[in-house]
């Protein structure tokens, strides 16, 4: 079984980065492995077109034969759907299922995301993972005043998920020093109960 994390980072690659690790699983045959890797490929290229999919979702499949879990925590229950919808039409897959959590409403936490978002993304440091640059983020906040209920949507390689209050740092960075100011800046963020940084520094995870 294939478990795969969808990232985000110019660092490693133009346009979402995948992130395969084998885990156990029971031997299979030749064939199968290079079916299941397959599948893997089209399962990442499906979730990457997602229209919604942006900086404050995190997405993670596995793929064991003909069946697809996906995983992970979004702000929008239309990406869950999106997902799975996207998921079933590829050839090879048999079952999906979908343990994709839509987190939940709350103008606190919509305040902490927005808040994480700006502080990160617009460090002198930081700002170079951000699609557009330090502007990019200015139109972003922008739009969330116009539009509530939005999020940026584009490559940023540094995904910001909040629930009841607590946050978590997920995917990559270029090196520890931006994994280390990453933490320190959503650390700063008011009325924040919790700050996990499970980011990881490309260059190691490559190795």
């Amino acid at each position: 079984m294939h478990r795969t994390a969808l990232r985000c980072g110019r660092v490693v690659a133009l346009g979402l980065m995948l992130w395969l690790s084998s885990i156990a699983a029971p031997a299979v045959s030749s064939a199968q492995s290079v079916a299941a890797k397959q599948t893997s490929v089209l399962v990442g290229r499906a979730l990457e077109r997602l229209p919604c999919f942006g900086v404050f979702d995190f997405l993670a499949y596995s793929v064991e034969r003909g069946t697809v879990t996906l995983q992970g925590s979004v702000y929008n229950g239309a990406t869950k759907t999106g997902a799975e919808m996207a998921v079933k039409r590829i050839s090879g897959v048999d079952e999906v299922r979908n343990e994709i959590e839509v987190l939940p409403a709350s103008q606190n936490d919509d305040r902490i995301r927005w808040e994480a978002f700006f502080r990160i993304y617009t460090d002198d440091f930081l700002s170079r993972y951000a699609a557009g640059g330090p502007m990019g983020v200015q139109y972003a906040l922008r739009d969330f005043a116009q539009y509530p209920g939005m999020q940026p949507i584009g490559i940023y390689p540094i995904h910001i998920i909040v629930k009841n209050g607590r946050m978590t740092l997920v995917g990559a960075v270029g090196n520890d020093s931006d994994k280390a100011i990453a933490f320190a800046r959503a650390r700063e963020v008011i009325g924040t109960f919790e700050v996990k940084n499970e980011l990881v520094v490309a260059r190691k995870s490559s190795q």
